[in-house]
Protein backbone atom coordinates (compact mmCIF):
# COMPACT_ATOMS: atom_id res chain seq x y z
CA UNK A 1 0.00 0.00 0.00
CA UNK A 2 1.04 3.67 -0.64
CA UNK A 3 2.05 5.40 2.26
CA UNK A 4 2.74 9.01 3.57
CA UNK A 5 6.25 8.70 5.26
CA UNK A 6 6.39 11.29 8.21
CA UNK A 7 10.25 11.65 8.81
CA UNK A 8 10.73 13.76 12.04
CA UNK A 9 13.75 14.12 15.07
CA UNK A 10 12.19 14.69 18.29
CA UNK A 11 14.18 15.71 21.42
CA UNK A 12 11.85 16.33 24.14
CA UNK A 13 8.36 14.88 22.42
CA UNK A 14 6.62 18.26 20.69
CA UNK A 15 7.73 17.33 17.51
CA UNK A 16 7.12 13.69 17.71
CA UNK A 17 3.41 15.04 19.00
CA UNK A 18 3.11 16.60 16.17
CA UNK A 19 4.23 13.81 13.78
CA UNK A 20 1.80 11.46 15.12
CA UNK A 21 -1.41 13.92 14.39
CA UNK A 22 -0.45 14.56 11.03
CA UNK A 23 -0.22 10.21 10.98
CA UNK A 24 -4.01 10.85 12.29
CA UNK A 25 -4.67 13.13 9.05
CA UNK A 26 -2.89 10.84 6.49
CA UNK A 27 -5.13 7.91 7.88
CA UNK A 28 -8.34 9.91 7.09
CA UNK A 29 -7.96 8.80 3.37
CA UNK A 30 -8.42 5.35 2.72
CA UNK A 31 -5.95 3.44 0.48
CA UNK A 32 -2.85 5.06 1.68
CA UNK A 33 -0.97 4.32 5.32
CA UNK A 34 1.34 6.64 7.28
CA UNK A 35 4.51 5.59 8.24
CA UNK A 36 6.32 7.31 11.12
CA UNK A 37 10.22 7.19 11.24
CA UNK A 38 12.49 9.42 12.95
CA UNK A 39 16.37 9.79 12.98
CA UNK A 40 18.81 8.90 15.50
CA UNK A 41 20.65 11.32 18.19
CA UNK A 42 24.35 12.60 17.02
CA UNK A 43 26.87 12.59 19.72
CA UNK A 44 30.02 14.82 19.72
CA UNK A 45 30.41 13.33 23.40
CA UNK A 46 28.38 11.60 25.57
CA UNK A 47 24.75 11.71 25.41
CA UNK A 48 23.44 14.67 26.77
CA UNK A 49 20.23 13.68 25.97
CA UNK A 50 16.76 11.53 26.64
CA UNK A 51 17.33 8.24 24.79
CA UNK A 52 14.45 7.76 21.97
CA UNK A 53 11.53 6.11 23.00
CA UNK A 54 11.61 1.98 23.13
CA UNK A 55 8.57 2.02 20.10
CA UNK A 56 10.12 4.37 17.80
CA UNK A 57 11.85 3.33 14.36
CA UNK A 58 14.28 4.92 12.95
CA UNK A 59 14.24 5.87 8.94
CA UNK A 60 16.05 4.01 5.96
CA UNK A 61 16.86 5.34 2.96
CA UNK A 62 14.62 2.93 1.29
CA UNK A 63 11.23 4.44 3.88
CA UNK A 64 12.23 7.75 1.64
CA UNK A 65 12.49 6.54 -1.60
CA UNK A 66 9.39 4.15 -1.72
CA UNK A 67 6.85 7.11 -0.34
CA UNK A 68 4.35 8.45 -2.15
CA UNK A 69 4.59 11.76 -0.33
CA UNK A 70 6.58 12.99 2.84
CA UNK A 71 5.99 14.73 6.19
CA UNK A 72 9.38 16.27 7.04
CA UNK A 73 9.83 17.55 10.84
CA UNK A 74 12.29 18.90 13.20
CA UNK A 75 12.23 20.99 16.41
CA UNK A 76 13.93 24.89 15.20
CA UNK A 77 17.53 24.85 16.18
CA UNK A 78 19.20 28.09 16.01
CA UNK A 79 16.22 28.87 12.92
CA UNK A 80 17.67 26.13 11.62
CA UNK A 81 16.79 22.09 11.13
CA UNK A 82 17.76 19.85 13.85
CA UNK A 83 21.78 18.14 13.31
CA UNK A 84 20.65 14.71 12.94
CA UNK A 85 17.56 15.63 10.66
CA UNK A 86 20.39 17.41 8.68
CA UNK A 87 22.97 14.26 8.88
CA UNK A 88 20.22 12.20 7.13
CA UNK A 89 19.36 14.16 4.29
CA UNK A 90 23.26 14.80 3.65
CA UNK A 91 23.31 10.73 2.94
CA UNK A 92 20.52 11.04 0.37
CA UNK A 93 22.93 11.72 -2.98
CA UNK A 94 21.85 8.56 -4.91
CA UNK A 95 18.62 8.92 -4.53
CA UNK A 96 19.01 12.35 -5.82
CA UNK A 97 21.50 11.67 -8.55
CA UNK A 98 18.12 8.74 -9.46
CA UNK A 99 15.54 11.54 -9.18
CA UNK A 100 13.84 9.08 -6.97
CA UNK A 101 11.66 11.94 -5.34
CA UNK A 102 11.08 14.01 -7.96
CA UNK A 103 7.47 15.54 -8.32
CA UNK A 104 6.05 13.77 -4.86
CA UNK A 105 4.66 16.13 -2.70
CA UNK A 106 5.92 16.83 0.83
CA UNK A 107 5.03 19.17 3.87
CA UNK A 108 7.21 20.43 6.90
CA UNK A 109 6.32 21.14 10.46
CA UNK A 110 8.04 22.26 13.95
CA UNK A 111 8.49 23.28 16.99
CA UNK A 112 10.33 26.10 19.04
CA UNK A 113 10.80 26.79 22.27
CA UNK A 114 9.69 30.51 22.03
CA UNK A 115 6.78 32.41 19.62
CA UNK A 116 9.94 34.01 17.70
CA UNK A 117 12.38 30.99 17.84
CA UNK A 118 12.84 30.62 14.02
CA UNK A 119 9.95 28.69 13.06
CA UNK A 120 9.69 30.32 9.90
CA UNK A 121 13.33 29.81 9.11
CA UNK A 122 13.79 26.20 10.23
CA UNK A 123 10.50 25.44 7.91
CA UNK A 124 11.83 27.20 4.84
CA UNK A 125 15.36 25.21 5.81
CA UNK A 126 13.77 21.52 5.59
CA UNK A 127 12.33 22.97 2.47
CA UNK A 128 15.65 23.52 0.97
CA UNK A 129 17.18 19.62 0.28
CA UNK A 130 13.06 19.00 -0.73
CA UNK A 131 13.66 21.14 -3.46
CA UNK A 132 16.85 20.32 -4.59
CA UNK A 133 15.34 16.36 -4.78
CA UNK A 134 12.48 17.99 -7.29
CA UNK A 135 9.83 17.63 -4.39
CA UNK A 136 6.76 19.59 -4.50
CA UNK A 137 5.82 22.04 -1.54
CA UNK A 138 2.65 22.04 0.05
CA UNK A 139 1.75 24.43 2.76
CA UNK A 140 -0.63 25.23 4.69
CA UNK A 141 -3.67 26.97 2.56
CA UNK A 142 -5.96 29.96 4.67
CA UNK A 143 -8.60 28.41 4.01
CA UNK A 144 -7.94 26.23 7.42
CA UNK A 145 -9.47 28.87 9.63
CA UNK A 146 -6.83 28.34 12.49
CA UNK A 147 -4.22 30.31 10.63
CA UNK A 148 -6.47 33.41 11.15
CA UNK A 149 -6.63 32.90 15.39
CA UNK A 150 -3.52 30.69 16.51
CA UNK A 151 -2.24 32.99 19.32
CA UNK A 152 0.48 29.62 19.48
CA UNK A 153 2.04 27.86 16.25
CA UNK A 154 0.59 27.74 12.42
CA UNK A 155 2.20 29.38 9.81
CA UNK A 156 1.23 29.38 5.69
CA UNK A 157 4.74 27.43 5.58
CA UNK A 158 3.53 24.50 7.71
CA UNK A 159 2.12 23.56 11.18
CA UNK A 160 4.34 24.79 13.88
CA UNK A 161 4.25 24.51 17.56
CA UNK A 162 4.95 26.49 20.49
CA UNK A 163 5.94 24.38 23.14
CA UNK A 164 7.65 26.52 25.70
CA UNK A 165 11.48 26.86 27.22
CA UNK A 166 10.79 23.86 28.90
CA UNK A 167 8.16 22.23 26.32
CA UNK A 168 5.51 23.20 29.18
CA UNK A 169 3.01 24.30 26.45
CA UNK A 170 0.32 21.23 25.10
CA UNK A 171 0.02 21.20 21.42
CA UNK A 172 -3.11 23.60 20.92
CA UNK A 173 -6.24 22.97 19.43
CA UNK A 174 -5.21 25.19 16.58
CA UNK A 175 -1.77 23.65 15.75
CA UNK A 176 -3.63 19.83 15.86
CA UNK A 177 -5.86 20.61 13.23
CA UNK A 178 -3.15 22.44 11.57
CA UNK A 179 -1.12 19.02 11.65
CA UNK A 180 -4.10 16.64 10.66
CA UNK A 181 -5.08 19.11 8.02
CA UNK A 182 -1.40 18.38 6.61
CA UNK A 183 -1.72 15.02 6.52
CA UNK A 184 -4.69 14.74 5.12
CA UNK A 185 -3.61 17.05 2.34
CA UNK A 186 -0.41 15.10 1.45
CA UNK A 187 -2.15 11.80 1.10
CA UNK A 188 -5.05 13.16 -1.07
CA UNK A 189 -1.86 14.67 -3.22
CA UNK A 190 -0.49 11.44 -2.88
CA UNK A 191 -3.63 9.85 -4.38
CA UNK A 192 -3.93 12.31 -7.12
CA UNK A 193 -0.30 12.35 -8.90
CA UNK A 194 0.05 8.69 -8.08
Amino acid sequence: MPYVLILYYSRYGATRKMAEFIARGVERVSGIEARLRTVAPIFSQAPSEPSPASDVVFASLEDLKNCAALALGSPTRFGNMAAPLKYFWDQTSELWMNGGLIDKPAGVFTSTASLHGGQEMTLFSMMIPLFHHGMMIVGSPYSHAELLKTTTGGTPYGPSHLAGSQGENPISLEEKNLCIALGERLAKLAQRLA
